[in-house]
């Protein structure tokens, strides 16, 4: 099997005037994505996604990344990101780069696709010999709205959903952080798992101002409470606070990763499957962080794709130090629970987090059936 063709897809979605939403560091009117439609010279496809601008990151694969992909094997998915870093792929000066990141993601999430589809094996199977069926979805939601939503709303939808955990957004003062994390605890209920995400909106001063006015309401963590670069602030809070930290949407490649876990600062690390450099690189971010016992738990705010792509490699995620057959500990899985045709629509048969527990395809690749048809809907050139 080779690789003959790579095509980026790109995707909007507007979501009308006045319904931006997101967190503390901007709003989005417009839900995105850029799919990577690889196809081998037996005519089976593979999918992958590139979660960063789309018009940008879709010129960025077919300058880079097209004709050196065109002729590959399936299994060169393993080697790709090496590629990309020495600069046979894409040049030496750029490879660590966040748009060539996920344009590498992209295209090596498809090859892996591929792979399992050539084996007839889901790509859980393939990261790993034992994995998970099923995972724990939690409802990320509880956005800052343009339209100044009622913070209960959101909450009581997702517990009528049957969600057990969920993660809200705050980070705009300590007053509305605690108003905000009481409502989600009230209406989630004692037993729930609830976490946090500052989306990076705060120095570390006023972080721990606010963790210590929060933790009072059982945290699983705190997601970004100061900016991604900010080491020295996640080294003052993890020093002063005893709630779990969590990091990773907002960094991408080996490097990055490699830093964040051995600078010792955050206890979750959390990369997206659609710009972290792919299954490969995952995977090896997985093996570094159980390594130093921190945890990984995968971001995911993607398409249907990347949606896929995620919750193959949350299945493969190691309870080390714990054994596998007496850990208690959920592997919890994010699931946007905000408005997305691109998650909902792209697929024959699209995911349901509903009641507390999301199944793992186990059709090969990325077990998933795209609708080709309502990828058209959405293309924008």
């Amino acid at each position: 099997m080779r690789v003959v063709s790579v095509e980026p897809i790109p995707l909007e979605h507007p979501l009308g005037s006045g319904r931006a939403f997101g967190g503390t560091r901007g709003v989005t009117d417009t839900r995105t994505a850029t799919l990577v439609k690889v196809t081998a010279d037996d005519g089976t496809v593979g999918w992958g996604e590139a979660f960063a601008p789309p018009r940008t990151v879709a010129t960025l694969i077919e300058e880079f990344f097209a004709d050196a992909v065109v002729g590959l094997d399936p299994w060169d998915a393993e080697t790709l990101a090496d590629a990309v870093y020495t600069g046979e792929i894409g040049g030496y000066h750029f490879g660590r780069q966040a748009f060539t990141q996920a344009a590498l993601t992209g295209v090596e999430v498809a090859l892996w696709d591929l792979r399992g589809k050539a084996l007839g094996k889901p790509v859980r199977e393939l990261l790993s010999g034992q994995s998970h069926d099923a995972v724990t979805p939690y409802a990320s939601t509880m956005y800052i709205t343009e339209w100044g939503q009622d913070p209960a709303e959101p909450m009581e939808r997702a517990v009528e959903e049957g969600f057990t955990a969920a993660k809200i957004k705050i980070g705009r003062s300590v007053e509305d952080d605690v108003h905000r994390v009481r409502t989600a605890r009230e209406i989630l209920g004692d037993d729930a798992r609830l976490m946090v995400d500052y989306n990076g909106n705060y120095t570390a001063t006023d972080a721990l101002e606010s963790i210590r006015a929060i933790e009072e309401f059982d945290l699983t963590w705190i997601e970004e409470p100061v900016p991604p670069e900010d080491v020295d602030g996640y080294r003052r809070l993890r020093d002063a606070i005893d709630v779990p930290l969590a990091a990773g949407e907002a960094h991408h490649g080996r490097f990055e990763f490699t830093d964040l876990v051995r600078e010792n600062v955050v206890d979750v690390v959390q990369p997206n499957l659609g710009r972290c450099g792919g299954f490969a690189e995952a995977r090896y971010l997985a093996r570094l962080a159980t390594t130093n016992n921190v945890r990984i738990r995968p971001h995911v705010w993607n398409s249907a794709v990347g949606l896929a792509a995620a919750i193959q490699f949350a299945a493969t995620v190691p309870s080390y130090p714990m054994r596998s057959d007496r850990s208690t500990r959920p592997i919890l899985f994010e699931f946007d629970r905000s408005e997305n045709p691109l998650r909902n629509e792209l697929l024959a048969e699209p995911f349901d987090p509903t009641g507390g527990e999301l199944s793992v395809p186990d059709a090969p690749g990325l077990g998933i059936e795209i609708d080709e048809t309502a990828v058209e809907r959405f293309r924008v050139d």
